[in-house]
């Protein structure tokens, strides 16, 4: 059996507005002909995956951080936030000053008069993208079913505070950049794409020097600790670039195909 490669979603293989280039497409299939193995690995909710991601046939998808696991389309393994939890978390982004966009399986939950363009030049975008799939928070308390969140963080609020108010409930991870700079992505305790990551080549019995993985962002730090061979995108955070053993292309330079070359992989 060949590699078994991981690639983050976000900045990596997809674009929020522009989706995914055909050189990415194009390398998955090349990839799955050579007899490795592909992983969608990404931060956002199994709800917020677009087909075209899907499309791509990959083995298997960790999505919500490493919350959830799916091989060959079975959901192996869901965690979700407790729904009183998740309405705790809630109240004490808000009494922050942050604004709560919680993330699940089949849906996410947002107010539209509270997560705007103003916070996201990408907001609308998302709404439009989940359709029926993006429920309001409000009226929907008890529906809840979650798996993390993305509290976006405004002007003047105190992230300090929230975070250590919750942080028997949550891991935190803090981004940079200018796409999710005000974000910071509430985790449930002790999960992460790194583990999730390791949980699966176990059980498949993939040796790690046969995995790799492509990111960009600050929460494929676990993800890089986790795997062989680090891949980072050209336009990654700096803490990755610092981690990695190649810096490829951004997305729209051909950095999938790129780096999967200098691998020898295509």
């Amino acid at each position: 059996m060949g590699k078994c490669i991981f690639f983050d979603g976000d900045g990596t293989i997809l674009d929020i507005k522009k989706g995914i280039p055909q050189d990415v497409k194009d390398s998955v299939a090349a990839l799955k002909r050579n007899g490795h193995r592909v992983f969608l690995c990404t931060g956002r909710s199994r709800a917020f995956v677009p087909q075209d991601a899907e499309r791509l046939d990959f083995d298997g998808i960790i999505s919500n951080m490493g919350g959830c696991i799916e091989y060959h389309g079975k959901m192996v393994y869901d965690k979700s936030i407790d729904i009183a939890d998740a309405n705790r978390a809630v109240t004490v982004l808000r009494k922050y000053g942050l604004v709560p966009v919680l993330e699940g399986n089949r849906h996410m939950f947002y107010d539209l008069n509270e997560y705007t363009t103003a916070i996201d030049w990408y907001a609308d975008l998302i709404t439009k993208e989940l359709g029926d799939r993006l429920l309001p928070i409000k009226g929907n308390e008890d529906k809840l079913y979650i798996n993390k969140i993305s509290a976006k963080r405004l002007p003047g609020c105190n992230a300090d505070a929230a975070t250590r108010e919750l942080s028997d409930i949550f891991d935190f991870i803090w981004h940079e950049g200018a796409f999710v700079g005000s974000t910071i992505e509430c985790i449930a305790k002790g999960h992460s794409k790194g583990l999730a990551l390791l949980v699966l080549i176990n059980v498949l019995g993939i040796p790690r020097e046969d995995t790799v993985a492509f990111g960009d962002s600050n929460n494929d730090i676990d993800m890089f600790q986790a795997v062989n061979t680090k891949i980072a995108m050209g336009d990654a955070s700096t803490t990755l670039i610092k981690m990695a053993d190649y810096v490829t292309g951004t997305l729209f330079e051909s950095g999938i195909s790129r780096g999967l070359s200098y691998l020898g992989l295509l």
